[in-house]
């Protein structure tokens, strides 16, 4: 699809978890929060309602990094022997009260074992300083919760798989790349973050705006060191109509604005709403930190992907989803056996929580044959 000056400015601003808003405002200066204690209660606080056929626990665990992960452990009640177990994370900038949750609980109530987790330095997991990503790190996460599911008694360690949503799903099939453990692989409204961030929606970053970008980001650094803290802006840099970078406050704007693009206006309805909203998830309430996009014009990913192969990959993107040509386009690469599924009449966030777009039979039998 050819993008046309004024639909790029706007296009730009799409990022694997919702749009950055065009304004002029300066970048926060606010500190970034603290480390939180991850002493955490139990008290349910989802944006799904909790299943009366599943056991849930908080649980925490290290990755190789030492940092410490929380993750929801959902288990199947009245079972016995050892189960297939799956792990979940995403969206990017969601944490897993959100969709991922919700993933985690369904998969649970038809049979598996399922571990939902916050990513490093996001949610309740550990990690200084907050509201930050990283391709290596949050790779490594997943692999962490292998490492996790693997020691439990109820686990069968040899069938375990990942799933996991919008931003996070590069970062699980990079995992997956180099982690024989993992057995099986499903995505949903897959986004490649290092592919969005360091060349943009649709690969629409001039070379000369790939250099603005890591300029900015070079300049950032040192405004922060100066500052003794990480200000926070746009995980993907948008520029205005005269070429110049647009600096930021949050992911998402407060209200919406009159005439918002559809994108916006879907990702607004399922972050800023109490559809599924939540005071954890950077996309709700905050931003990245500004200097976050280092790590993925350094680090592309599933550059191994055909390593996945022999096991399996599933793909599923919405068919009027915006980010859908990241699906296909790792189809495309992937070895076999793989899996497209396009999902009629779905948008990106309608794989976040729509049931009647989510395709839970698919994803159990998916993994109940290849786990």
């Amino acid at each position: 699809m050819h993008i046309m000056n004024h639909e790029r400015r706007d296009l730009l601003k799409l990022t694997g978890a919702s749009i950055a808003v065009a304004s002029m405002a300066s970048i926060i200066t606010a500190p970034v929060l603290a480390q939180p204690n991850t002493s955490f209660s139990e008290r349910w606080d989802k944006t799904f309602v909790k299943s009366d056929k599943v056991e849930h626990k908080k649980v925490t665990f290290k990755n190789r990094y030492g940092l410490v992960l929380v993750g929801d452990l959902y288990q199947p009640k009245d079972t016995s022997g050892l189960s297939a177990a799956i792990v979940l994370s995403g969206p990017f900038g969601a944490v897993k009260e959100q969709s991922s949750g919700l993933y985690a609980q369904t998969l649970a109530e038809r049979g598996f074992i399922t571990l939902a987790f916050d990513p490093s330095f996001t949610g309740e997991s550990g990690g200084e300083p907050r509201n930050v990503a990283t391709a290596d790190i949050n790779t490594e996460d997943f692999s962490a919760a292998v490492d996790f599911l693997g020691l439990q008694p109820n686990v069968d360690r040899s069938r375990i798989g990942v799933l996991a949503i919008c931003g996070l799903s590069g970062m699980a099939l990079t995992a997956a790349s180099s982690d024989s453990r993992i057995k099986a692989v499903a995505t949903a409204s897959m986004y490649d973050m290092s592919r969005s961030i360091s060349r943009g929606y649709q690969d629409s970053y001039t070379i000369e705006e790939q250099h603005k970008v890591i300029d900015y980001l070079s300049q950032q650094r040192w405004k922060d060191a100066k500052n003794g803290y990480y200000a926070l802006g746009y995980h993907e840099v948008p520029f205005d109509e005269d070429g110049n970078i647009i600096e930021g406050q949050r992911v998402l704007p407060e209200t919406l604005p009159e005439n918002a693009p559809p994108v916006l206006a879907a990702f607004f309805d399922y972050y800023r709403t109490p559809r599924g909203f939540h005071p954890r998830s950077i996309n709700s309430t905050t931003a990245w930190t500004a200097t976050t996009p280092i790590s993925f014009f350094n680090f592309p990913m599933h550059t191994n992907i055909e390593m996945i192969s022999p096991r399996p990959i599933l793909l599923i993107a919405g068919e009027n989803a915006h980010s859908r040509y990241y699906s296909e386009d790792v189809y495309k690469v992937a070895s076999e056996p793989k899996e497209l599924l396009i999902i009629p009449n779905a948008d990106h966030v309608d794989l976040y929580d729509n049931p009647s777009k989510i395709p839970f039979d698919k994803l159990t039998v998916f993994f109940q044959q290849n786990l």
